[in-house]
């Protein structure tokens, strides 16, 4: 079997979603059993920073924040920052 060279910003990529697809995940619970919860301003910030596709991924498979606006519009927009910034880098 062939060895797969990902470049690195790449699996960093991924995994910074998968990260914030799994606090969504969190937050739900935290929802649910009515304990503290993850700051909206925290999901903003790591979408900022790269993690928008896990958190917007993980709003809709959860079904948690599609209600707020500010997530629901804001997410989309700040994915597509996310690719320019990629694309600007790259």
């Amino acid at each position: 079997m062939d060895n797969i060279d990902l470049p690195i910003w790449f699996v960093m990529y991924w995994i910074g979603n998968f990260i914030t697809f799994l606090m969504v995940r969190a937050d739900k619970q935290y929802a649910r059993n009515q304990a503290r919860r993850i700051r909206e301003r925290t999901f903003f910030q790591m979408a900022l920073f790269g993690g928008a596709a896990g958190v917007l991924s993980g709003m809709y498979v959860y079904r948690h924040k599609t209600l707020h606006p500010s997530f629901v519009i804001g997410m989309p927009v700040i994915l597509m920052w996310n690719f320019v910034c990629m694309y600007i880098l790259l």
